[in-house]
């Protein structure tokens, strides 16, 4: 039987922040020196082998690999479309529907270090995907709001915005897979585990 782990004198977040955070499986993961060739291999870049989270999906690497790949073809490949910045807005703002503090965490953090827009970032941790910035901003947070929300919700109405905006269709397809994915990848992380806060209390 998995031994459930809970934590009770974790230093939680006390909300959406774009410090960087740790996170707490509640089932066990691979330990780090006991990871098989196959189950490094499934994480694809060696050094997530230190992610609690990471050594936790290895226990299914044919799975972990097949998200891994997906998540850095989405994120990674910028030959046409979205900029990496406004992918990784998109992620965030699905992540703040979702209510992952954690991946709300990162992907903030990486939309503002690359985007150079931080105050914008953090109005739409602190006020939510109601926050207007400016035209493009809001198409791309209010189209992945829709799809979070319910897919059906999303529709021509946010792809016109899109286009008005400025976005072509390679981009829009790259905004509804960055937000499709956190809407995945959110529901898996929040089943599996919950942020902390690291460094000096």
């Amino acid at each position: 039987m998995t031994t459930i782990t809970d934590y009770p004198q974790l230093r939680r977040p006390e909300g959406f922040t774009q410090r960087g955070l740790g996170w707490v499986p509640w089932a066990p993961p691979v330990a780090e020196a006991e990871l098989s060739d196959v189950q490094r291999h499934a994480l694809v870049e060696a050094s997530r082998s230190a992610s609690p989270y990471f050594r936790l999906l290895a226990r299914d690497p044919e799975a972990l690999r097949a998200r891994t790949l997906t998540d850095l073809d989405i994120f990674t490949n910028e030959a046409g479309g979205l900029p990496r910045w406004e992918r990784e807005l998109s992620a965030a703002a699905t992540s703040r529907v979702n209510g992952c503090v954690f991946c709300a965490s990162v992907h903030a953090k990486a939309a503002s270090r690359l985007g150079g827009r931080p105050e914008d970032v953090q109005r739409l941790l602190d006020e939510g995907v109601d926050a207007r910035v400016d035209d493009r901003w809001d198409a791309i947070v209010d189209a992945s709001a829709a799809l979070t929300l319910t897919p059906s919700a999303f529709g021509a109405e946010h792809v016109a915005r899109l286009r008005a905006a400025g976005v072509d269709d390679a981009g829009i397809a790259d905004q509804i897979a960055g937000a499709a994915f956190f809407n995945w990848a959110n529901r898996l992380m929040l089943s599996l585990g919950e942020p902390e806060e690291v460094g000096a209390s």
